[in-house]
């Protein structure tokens, strides 16, 4: 097992592709702390269910990612608890869906802050236990959004192509002591956060929400397939091991090719 004895903070991990991941480190043998909303017995059942298959710890936070305090919290928690966070998965994220002149500035805020100015708290007080101890992995869940636009989606396009950067950032300051940092950058995945936008883009363009699969989504995808949540989690379990040692500032399409126009 790859990842036995290490300990994994995902945030936005209670669905998707957050929870994909963190079963992927279980599974390799890896503590893991899950994060994220939703109904609590579900969660639980989520945690003792994971501990149960694999053998491993789960812990569950509940912080609001939009939240420095909050965040500040968990990140306290869970370092008391396990010393060091080994692999920081940056995963949570909220999408809305407007022309710019009628973005509502609230969910601006809120996407900025739960998909770029959390990934940074977590990074700053993860990164000193990761330096201390010569080695440490953070993962950034991007998106296709990372490396090109679409329209109607200006507050998570910009947050994406804010994580890019960050990451870039964080590789530098972390190439000397061990640590690397990484991009994933998925096209589209069926998970919760896509199919509750698609009715919203049909709305905003004024089409059936068959033709936002269509022409929409999957059309950005020669493929013709949405990515799924099992091919992002391997990748994050690779840029985890020790084999991905030399894989740092990289800003990674798993896209179907739709950046590859």
């Amino acid at each position: 097992m790859q990842l036995k004895n290490k300990t994994a903070l995902v945030t936005g991990s209670t669905s998707g592709i957050g929870l994909g991941i963190a079963r992927a480190f279980a599974q390799e043998g890896a503590n893991v702390i899950l994060n994220g909303f939703g109904d609590a017995a579900e969660i639980e059942s989520i945690r003792a269910g994971i501990e149960r298959d694999f053998g491993v710890k789960a812990r569950y936070d509940g912080a609001d990612m939009s939240k420095a305090e909050a965040i500040e919290a968990m990140m306290t928690k869970a370092l008391a608890e396990f010393a060091t966070i080994d692999v920081l998965v940056n995963n949570a994220g909220i999408q809305h869906v407007a022309p710019i002149e009628e973005f509502p500035l609230a969910k601006w805020d809120a996407i900025i802050a739960i998909n770029l100015s959390a990934a940074f708290h977590t990074i700053r007080l993860a990164l000193p236990a990761m330096k201390a101890r010569k080695s440490g992995r953070i993962i950034n869940v991007a998106s296709a959004h990372a490396l090109v636009a679409s329209p109607f989606k200006s507050a998570y396009v910009a947050a994406k192509h804010g994580i890019a950067g960050l990451t870039k950032t964080v590789a530098l300051e972390g190439a000397e002591h061990g640590v690397t940092a990484n991009a994933i950058c998925p096209g589209y995945v069926l998970t919760p956060l896509v199919e509750k936008q698609i009715p919203d883009t049909a709305r905003a363009r004024g089409i059936t929400e068959a033709a936002v699969v269509r022409d929409v989504l999957l059309a950005a995808q020669p493929t013709k397939q949405f990515v799924t949540v099992e091919q992002v989690a391997a990748l994050a379990v690779y840029l985890a091991n020790d084999a991905a040692g030399s894989t740092t500032g990289a800003i990674i399409p798993i896209d179907g090719g739709w950046t590859a126009h």
